[in-house]
């Protein structure tokens, strides 16, 4: 990047401009191409531009340090592109920015999002956080959605067959079939690789048509699927089904990883069988093939490799040694489980699911003998007892012992049981949501932390508010339920400089 600023600079320089511009290549160097903005300047940079890239952090974030040499090194290799692409961060952890971070529904950090006509379209990042990653994928999408396909030469260039990718075969490039495609393409193109062609035969798979048609380009069962309706609802909906393998594999490979993110955001019932792929995949594979190609519909089956997929066996609190393993996890999130299952077994186990003639299987850390600590340790087999039971106003955190939040937040947490300690009436509690399952569909769990307030006689809410100590404590006081026996200490309030 920097030596392009001597492109032209001529032979005959002096020394003295040959020693300035050697030191201004040095500044060059340091230059940093990524654009920092804050809550000051956010909608005013991001309104003047048609495309930028915005990297929503916090300083204190593993995930975000990681990223940023890579992010920093695709933005000074965008910034020569033509048009140049601007690639942006905002630190999100100055309470100042809290508006910007509810308007763009951060959960997370670090997150990517593509804005496009100066903000006023959002489009998730979904592709690589390396640099050559980042720079090939904005560099696709900040393209056309959908590219056109004139010879067999485009069709090699554009279409990886390891990748799916939605074709749109036309008569013209004009009319309400044409137009209905573009949106689609536009609006799912974070997703999907896009193109359109007037020549089917131009395609990898499938035959002519003779009239408007939509192929789907998969490299998982029958290769392609057709489609003709081309409602944009409709069309959506064919894309994101048809875009599912009946039976999704896990493992090394990592074009597979997409496929897998999409089974896991699917709203079917959840099969997942765990086998050790160099031992076992091909005796599995087929049977398990076959049961999911009946059952598609409702549940959406998954197949793993133990060897590879530790973390996921851990994550449901499955063990190797149970392996061959499955696992079905209902839309109610209870979990079903077969260890040391049969091929032959997987149909008839499934079809005892359907008939609801299994009992649940309860993913849970044991119950602590000792639980002195200030905020108590709560797990699947007690969450009831302890919170719904106990007679007592509840704060529970459910966390990951991953998550940098949950970690942040976890000595205020500390400081606000210790305010408590003397209360009989109240407890804070905390649940490692990873290892145990939420035996209560009276939590809603989808980000670490999440926190509920139990009151004594039950009414529950989730927390939502700030997490400072004050304002923990200020919550509490505010919604907890009194004793009615006026010695009770649930009376006492934490002392002001406790605050």
């Amino acid at each position: 990047m920097a030596m392009s600023a001597f492109s032209g600079i001529s032979i005959i320089l002096t020394v003295l401009l040959a020693v300035s511009a050697a030191s201004a290549q040095g500044e060059d160097e340091q230059k940093e191409h990524v654009l920092t903005l804050d809550h000051t300047n956010f909608t005013e940079t991001v309104s003047k531009h048609e495309f930028i890239v915005v990297e929503f952090y916090a300083p204190w974030c593993g995930h975000c340090k990681r990223l940023a040499p890579e992010y920093e090194k695709a933005a000074s290799l965008l910034s020569s592109h033509d048009p140049p692409i601007t690639l942006a961060k905002i630190d999100l952890s100055d309470k100042a920015s809290s508006e910007i971070a509810t308007k763009f529904e951060i959960q997370f950090y670090p997150t990517i999002k593509i804005l496009r006509s100066g903000g006023n379209a959002i489009q998730e990042y979904k592709g690589p956080r390396e640099a050559d990653g980042l720079v090939a994928y904005l560099k696709k999408q900040s393209g056309p959605s959908s590219a056109e396909i004139k010879s067999r030469e485009d069709s090699a260039t554009l279409i990886d067959e390891k990748r799916l990718f939605v074709a749109g075969v036309f008569p013209v490039f004009s009319g309400e079939s044409f137009q209905n495609f573009s949106i689609v393409a536009e609006k799912l193109r974070a997703d999907y690789d896009f193109g359109h062609t007037i020549d089917a035969k131009l395609l990898p798979h499938g035959g002519p048509v003779d009239k408007p048609t939509l192929r789907l380009l998969k490299p998982f069962d029958e290769l392609f699927a057709d489609f003709q309706d081309f409602q944009v609802d409709q069309l959506e909906k064919f894309i994101e089904e048809a875009s599912i393998p009946t039976v999704t594999i896990f493992g090394k490979n990592q074009e597979n990883r997409r496929f897998v993110e999409k089974f896991f955001y699917s709203p079917n019932t959840k099969a997942l069988l765990f086998v050790n792929f160099s031992r076992d995949f091909d005796a599995f594979k087929s049977k398990y093939h076959e049961v999911a190609s009946g059952q598609r519909k409702e549940i959406s089956f998954l197949l793993g490799d133990t060897e590879t997929d530790v973390g996921m066996l851990k994550h449901y609190g499955l063990t190797e040694d149970q392996a061959p393993v499955i696992l079905i996890q209902s839309n109610d999130r209870k979990n079903y489980l077969k260890p040391n299952v049969k091929p032959d077994d997987i149909a008839t186990w499934v079809k005892d699911y359907k008939e609801g003639k299994l009992k649940p299987h309860i993913k849970s850390e044991p119950i602590p003998e000792v639980n002195n600590e200030p905020v108590k340790v709560v797990v699947a087999d007690n969450l009831e007892d302890f919170v719904f039971n106990s007679g007592k106003n509840v704060l529970i955190e459910f966390y990951a012992p991953w998550c940098g939040h949950c970690k942040k937040l976890a000595p205020i947490l500390d400081e606000v049981a210790v305010s408590f300690e003397n209360d009989p009436d109240v407890t804070i509690a905390k649940m490692d949501a990873t290892a145990n399952d939420i035996t209560s569909n009276r939590f809603v769990v989808e980000r670490f932390p999440t926190l509920y307030f139990v009151s004594a006689s039950g009414n529950l809410v989730e927390y939502e508010g700030d997490r400072s100590k004050g304002d923990f404590i200020d919550f509490i006081q505010k919604n907890r339920d009194i004793r009615s026996n006026s010695d009770s200490a649930a009376s006492k309030e934490p002392a002001k400089d406790e605050l």
